[in-house]
């Protein structure tokens, strides 16, 4: 007979596996950073835009996350 703890193992190693491969498949952008924000056209902070890729200040990249998430 299979150990309850020995179950529950598996599945929550089978669950942080695909959850890895999940996060490994989302495309992360890439390229030369915007200075400014494209939709508040406030500025982007040198950390951010250090990142690569970077088009929206902090505030506006979460209300298009939480929209694109509706």
């Amino acid at each position: 007979m299979v150990c309850p703890f020995d179950r529950a193992q598996a599945l929550e190693l089978r669950q942080r596996e695909q959850a890895i491969k999940a996060q490994l498949a989302c495309k992360w952008p890439t390229g030369p950073s915007r200075t400014h924000c494209e939709d508040c056209d406030n500025e982007i902070p040198a950390a951010r835009q250090a990142l690569g890729g970077m088009t929206r200040c902090v505030p506006c990249q979460s209300i298009f996350e939480r929209e694109v998430r509706r």
